[in-house]
């Protein structure tokens, strides 16, 4: 894990609207709220206790808090890139993952780790994830998996597009007041493919931010 000095308070601009809109074809599908676990879900109680987090090797990379609970498990399934700058920026779209989640465990929008991770509109699919997790009362529970990652670099160098699938098909959402796990049939609606755009920080060292948020919701190619 690498080590970099972040200030985190020129981290928090956002922009007035969210960019999602539709990444590559004319099937491609996008919402502000993405998949809300939890929604129209029968209640069950898990059968296997969850695996311990995918968290980085160190639970604060550039100073920021990116623990999660036990139960709640990210797992990036996807090969480091050989250029540098794709690397780090595949890390850091990684952490902005998890920067969500932290905000939906912690019950705030408002965490460091979002701030340290995302600029612009990716400030705001954060926030909008997470505000809809709190809405709901869920938190989150299981694993969540992210893989087939590829990465492109703009011609200036100062952008990559980092593109993965992920399978929700094992995380659900829990009731934060009863503790109650929320489950749905395994279907399409598992299955999302995300393009972020990660934007080099200017004054820091390697950290890349998450500046816009594609999402093709219901992917078949993620199946």
């Amino acid at each position: 894990m690498k080590r970099r000095s972040l200030p985190v308070a020129a981290a928090l601009a956002a922009s007035a609207a969210l960019l999602l809109t539709a990444c590559g074809g004319g099937d491609d599908k996008s919402s502000d709220n993405d998949k809300i676990a939890g929604a129209d879900q029968g209640t069950e109680t898990p059968k296997e206790s969850a695996k311990p987090s995918a968290a980085p090797a160190e639970d604060k990379p550039d100073g920021v808090d990116l623990s999660l609970p036990k139960d709640m498990n990210l797992v990036f399934d996807w090969d480091k890139p050989k250029d540098e700058n794709e690397a780090a920026a595949m890390e850091d779209a990684a952490n902005y993952i998890r920067a969500i989640y932290r905000g939906v465990d912690k019950r705030t929008a408002k965490d460091a780790a979002v701030a340290a991770y995302a600029t612009g509109d990716g400030v705001h699919y954060a926030e909008t994830q997470i505000n809809e997790w709190i809405k709901g009362g869920w938190t989150g529970t299981g694993t969540r998996r992210h893989y087939d990652a590829t990465t492109r670099s703009a011609p200036n160098g100062n952008s990559v597009e980092v593109a993965f699938c992920a399978d929700t098909g094992k995380f659900y959402g829990k009731e934060v007041k009863t503790g109650k796990v929320l489950k749905s049939e395994p279907s399409l609606k598992d299955f999302d493919y995300y393009k972020i755009i990660m934007t080099k920080y200017p004054t820091g060292k390697d950290l890349w931010q998450a500046s816009k948020v594609f999402v093709e919701t219901e992917a078949k190619r993620c199946q």
